[in-house]
């Protein structure tokens, strides 16, 4: 069992423990992760390119509580639908290298319609 499987199952156990299954369906769980999401976002908001390091260092536990947030209900998410995270994660890099040649994007940022 894999390091993702591991972290899912402890998810599963804290889940059910409090019984919570009954509000984990698709439309909730993918809310929560665009709120968790708007969460870290707002860490970020209306800081400037110069003040980006520092509030990072000091705001880095709230950005890794945000970050794990958002992974667990992405967890969730994967054990409603019976989604292997792992595979399909492997799938969508296998994609993007189709997609974004390393030959035509390398210190690009351009969208795969455009290059």
């Amino acid at each position: 069992m894999g390091d993702i499987e591991k972290l899912k199952e402890e998810m599963i156990k804290f889940r059910d423990e409090r019984d919570w299954k009954k509000y984990h369906n698709p439309k909730d769980l993918a809310i929560s992760i665009i709120l968790e999401a708007g969460e870290l976002l707002e860490i970020f908001q209306w800081v400037s390119e110069k003040d980006l390091k520092d509030v990072v260092e000091k705001r880095k536990k709230d950005i890794e509580n945000e970050m794990a947030d958002i992974f667990l209900y992405l967890l969730s998410l994967c054990d409603v639908l019976n989604v292997d995270l792992k595979e399909i994660t492997l799938r969508k890099l296998e994609e993007n290298r189709r997609k974004y040649p390393v030959d035509k994007v390398k210190g690009k940022a351009v969208k795969y319609d455009k290059i």
